[in-house]
């Protein structure tokens, strides 16, 4: 049977208009992604400037991008322990050209401090990288009359600063003070460094901090440390005891990772886990993880999700059996 001329016309419009469909329709996974990256990476750093965080950030980003082909600039939009930020990122559309940077507490603490009806959740993100882990250290000013824990925890009342509510820095003086029925208030900050500022301004007792944070102000003499939140003790302070072995099992750390949007393009995410894994290798980085006492931690996305749903589920015990309630 013969197709009229008019009826063929038609299908070819059509056919031609379902294959310029199909191809929009793959941007982000299709050309564009094969293409990625022609522009550059915005990478959101969701904490304020100068601390451990940020500072973690910027270096790694500093050699990921040479390895990428793209700058990757590094933005900071502070709050909420993260959460500002990482929404920020997560809802921009999925083609690698926004990723954040993300921290376990605000996962596995926040929660528990924080009741955010539109919480980032774990499982509705895309993990391109792990990076670090860090313990948390607590320290007094160094002029401070408390020479160690004992002395701190025996002291009437204690104020305390944090990084912010719901963080890691605010739940280990919580469960220690708490456990040691000492009678104390924390004082939370928008960050580390404020918090840093704070105890070497005398405006408050102690301060939970990472060691990157700190540990600058310990060797100037500036500050005191007395304890650290970790299983073992810190190679980084091999003589500074533990919590734990003054009868507090209180153990808390801080972990940092990279992420993207949902939906990101197989091929794109390789790109990103690519130029990631081997800025760890790069001996610039060694180095700054070694100047500022940071570990790493570099496992699986898979493996990332459930070493923090085990800690999110130990720490919400903890705080049941205490019955800590977090001050905002």
């Amino acid at each position: 049977m013969t197709v009229p001329v008019r009826r063929r016309r038609l299908i070819a419009a059509l056919a031609t208009i379902l294959v310029s469909a199909t191809a929009c329709n793959g941007v982000q996974g299709g050309s564009n992604a094969a293409s990625y990256p022609n522009r550059a990476v915005q990478f959101t750093v969701p904490f304020p400037p100068g601390g451990s965080t940020d500072i973690v950030g910027r270096a790694v980003a500093k050699v990921a991008e040479k390895q990428l082909g793209q700058s990757m600039p590094v933005a900071n939009k502070p709050g909420a322990n993260g959460a500002v930020g990482g929404k920020e990122v997560l809802a921009q559309p999925p083609d690698g050209y926004n990723i954040g940077l993300l921290v376990k507490s605000l996962f596995a603490i926040t929660p528990l401090a924080v009741q955010d009806p539109t919480a980032i959740q774990l499982d509705k993100l895309t993990i391109v990288a792990t990076l670090t882990t860090e313990d948390y250290i607590l320290v007094v000013n160094a002029e401070s009359p408390y020479q160690s824990l004992k002395d701190l925890i025996g002291a009437p009342s204690i104020r305390y600063a944090t990084s912010g509510v719901g963080t890691g820095a605010q739940l280990s003086q919580a469960l220690l003070f708490k456990a040691a029925n000492v009678k104390a208030t924390d004082v939370p900050f928008d960050g580390g460094a404020p918090a840093v500022t704070a105890l070497l301004g005398k405006q408050v007792d102690a301060l939970s901090g990472s060691l990157s944070e700190t540990m600058p102000h310990i060797k100037a003499g500036k500050m005191r440390a007395l304890a650290v939140f970790s299983e073992q003790r810190s190679k980084f302070v091999p003589d500074v005891p533990t919590v734990k072995e003054s009868g507090y099992d209180v153990v808390v750390d801080q972990r940092r990772f990279v992420v993207a949007p949902a939906g990101l393009p197989e091929s794109v995410s390789a790109k990103l886990s690519t130029s990631f894994a081997e800025a760890r290798k790069d001996a610039a980085y060694e180095k700054f993880l070694s100047d500022n006492y940071v570990d790493r931690w570099e496992v699986s996305g898979d493996e990332a999700r459930t070493h923090i749903a085990e800690a999110a589920r130990e720490y919400a015990e903890q705080v049941r059996k205490y019955g800590l309630t977090f001050s905002s």
